[in-house]
């Protein structure tokens, strides 16, 4: 009896784990952060809500997400955001079918065909591509690309989406060439060595292994690419124009919606009107299609991974 009840005496004497001050203390600035993050997605929101409620209060929801004119600074205004979205998407899907292309091309050479030497030359002219203010940018657009493009005959205006979205293509190949990068040098080592031995060429296991291996990052950087694209200000304001129309046509000039909060947020507006309240609107719009993307997204990037061990 005594035996079996000494361990038992020595575990329960044992001295509590001491707590350590500066864990807690590291501890409490992560959850800091992450509140801090959560807290201004928040603010973010409600900011959009309570003006877009009393815009929607005044103007019908159904007229604001259907109609097809929108002139909302006129004297007998009109309020169908429909111009405003599809000027957005045409100008994110031509930058799209620019920037995937070259900066999954990019990726590929940086991960499996460059030596370190041209990857330690490539990857700081990526970074500063990247770091090239907007505004720059879209004057870049304004006053080479548009030109240019008349040069070789394209009968562009002086505004259009064309020229705005060549640039804001190249913008993306940085951030789309990173991310599938990171995706493409997760790979495990055998899964190449695996198809070398099995007789393929560096080609066919970058295509055929390589790429499908890293399919979930590579998704991941066509959402936040286009995600950019969508949500870009600068360059659509300088180089698009403010035109807001339902075309297809890439040389003529458009508006998006992310143009429209920018100019309008800066002019004459009186604060409080329903003309105001239309940028919060258009804002509590792009935050929605913004986030069913992200949504989505995850779901694709989920479906569609690989867990190496």
């Amino acid at each position: 009896m005594s035996t079996s009840a000494a361990p038992l005496e020595r575990v329960l004497a044992l001295p509590k784990k001491r707590i350590r001050w500066g864990e807690v203390l590291v501890q409490a600035i992560l959850f800091l952060a992450a509140a801090i993050s959560v807290l201004t997605t928040l603010g973010i929101v409600i900011s959009l809500l309570i003006p877009a409620g009393e815009f929607f209060g005044e103007v019908s929801p159904w007229e604001f997400l259907t109609g097809t004119t929108w002139t909302p600074l006129f004297l007998d205004g009109q309020f169908g955001v429909v111009p405003l979205i599809v000027g957005t998407f045409l100008i994110s899907f031509l930058s799209a079918i620019i920037a995937f292309p070259l900066g999954v091309g990019v990726a590929i050479y940086l991960s499996e065909y460059a030596n370190q030497r041209v990857t330690g030359f490539l990857k700081p002219v990526l970074e500063i591509l990247a770091a090239i203010p907007t505004v720059v940018l879209g004057y870049f657009a304004l006053t080479f690309v548009t030109p240019v493009l008349r040069d070789i005959g394209l009968q562009v205006e002086i505004f259009n989406a064309l020229a705005a979205s060549l640039v804001l293509g190249v913008m993306l190949i940085p951030t789309i060439a990173s991310l599938s990068e990171d995706a493409m040098g997760a790979v495990p080592r055998d899964l190449r060595d695996g198809g070398y031995a099995l007789g393929a060429d560096k080609l066919q296991v970058s295509t055929r292994i390589v790429v499908p291996a890293a399919i979930s990052g590579i998704i991941a950087a066509f959402v936040l690419g286009f995600s950019r694209a969508v949500g870009e200000t600068m360059i659509v304001l300088i180089a698009a124009g403010q035109l807001a129309q339902i075309t297809f046509n890439p040389l003529s000039s458009i508006e998006t919606m992310t143009a429209f909060i920018g100019a309008t947020g800066n002019g004459d507006v009186p604060t409080g009107s329903t003309e105001y309240k239309t940028i919060f609107a258009v804002g509590l719009t792009l935050f929605v299609i913004t986030l069913v993307m992200n949504l989505v997204s995850i779901r694709l990037v989920r479906k569609y991974r690989e867990i190496y061990e």
